[in-house]
């Protein structure tokens, strides 16, 4: 399996399909299969950090370099595990570990607040300063009763993210980092209200950004008044 020169017979595609939690369809997994075979240009059987690097909107996710230690290597089945954490059928769980994983850096099982800080970095680049950065991830460690000396564990880091308003939203990765692999239909949706930090984290709008808003609607609706 892997092979560009081979077919993926029912049972292939049932493995793949249970090896994924069937959280791929059928029809699906023969496309991805089809793109894997594109990626895996000299037939190896996996695909390398390279070629993955090869889809555009991969390389440009601003998180990519940390998500290929993740790809490198990755025959077909696992392959499709992978992508499959980015269907819109999988858990908010799965999504959770997929992300603690992009955090825990050195791949030790915890994360600490340099690790956040690293990838906070890496999203946001010149959008913000380094002391609001620090900012902003010591007032999510402090909402869910975390100190910035805190190593977080996974689920640390579920409750991280389930109790806190100011939390760094689960859409960071899940916007583009599929690169188009998996047809739209298996995408998450997108989330409307919030505002975007480059291709990735999802921030809750700054109340700044609804009162100007909210200004705009007013001098309309008073020019409409006038006319």
């Amino acid at each position: 399996m892997g092979n560009a020169s081979s077919m993926l017979t029912q049972y292939d595609i049932e493995e793949v399909q249970e090896h994924c939690n069937y959280l791929i369809s059928q029809q699906e997994i023969v496309s991805l299969y089809q793109r894997f075979c594109q990626l895996d240009r000299n037939a190896k059987g996996f695909i390398s950090a390279d070629e993955f690097l090869s889809i555009p909107e991969f390389a440009l996710n601003p998180l990519s370099q940390k998500l290929l230690k993740m790809v490198d290597g990755l025959n077909f089945k696992d392959f499709v595990a992978f992508l499959s954490t980015f269907s819109s059928k999988a858990s908010l769980e799965q999504k959770i570990e997929l992300l603690f994983k992009v955090y825990d850096i050195d791949s030790k099982g915890k994360v600490t607040f340099k690790d956040l800080l690293e990838v906070l970095r890496d999203l946001t680049g010149s959008f913000m300063s380094e002391e609001q950065r620090e900012k902003v991830l010591s007032q999510v460690l402090e909402e869910a009763g975390y100190s910035r000396n805190c190593s977080l564990l996974l689920e640390d880091f579920v409750k991280l993210h389930s109790e806190t308003t100011k939390s760094i939203k689960i859409k960071s990765i899940y916007q583009g980092s599929s690169a188009g692999l998996i047809p739209a239909q298996a995408q998450p949706g997108k989330c409307a209200g919030k505002a975007q930090i480059h291709s990735g984290y999802s921030l809750r709008p700054s109340l700044k950004l609804k009162k100007g808003k909210e200004k705009q609607q007013n001098k309309k609706s008073r020019r409409t008044r006038t006319r």
